[in-house]
């Protein structure tokens, strides 16, 4: 997997790398026992600090995407049903297609098009989250 990191995006690069592992699982590109790069591996991939992947990677145990095994180094989890998110995902593509061709026919550029999608996450994750806690 080829990871394509942006330090100039405003969002944190260990944020991004867990996005795009994310993404590589939810696509179906890694798959459950996948073995993902060493930290030390990765951060000179990528030319970043070896502590900002472990971090991305501790972050990525904690939520069960994968598994750090002492001395053998981060796979994909083995837990995981990828199956069933391979399929929504599937799903999901045309109608994100659609909408991105059509903020684009708007005249949105690509990174006004990401903006206005993670606000519009934001405000859905904060009024989720005012609706669980009452």
């Amino acid at each position: 997997m080829i990871f394509s990191l942006n330090p100039g995006s405003g969002i944190p690069i260990y944020l991004q790398l867990m996005e795009q592992i994310r993404f590589g699982v939810e696509t179906g590109a890694l798959r459950p026992g996948d073995q993902l790069p060493g930290i030390r591996r990765l951060a000179e991939m990528v030319v970043m600090n070896p502590n900002t992947v472990a971090k991305a990677y501790r972050e990525l145990e904690h939520e069960g995407l994968i598994e750090l095994r002492q001395g053998s180094g981060a796979f994909v989890s083995t837990k995981l049903d990828t199956g069933e998110l391979a399929g929504r995902m599937r799903k999901a593509k045309p109608l994100v297609k659609h909408t991105v061709e059509r903020l684009l026919a708007l005249g949105l550029n690509e990174e006004e098009v990401r903006r206005l999608v993670e606000a519009e996450l934001r405000v859905h994750a904060s009024s989720h989250h005012k609706e669980a806690s009452e």
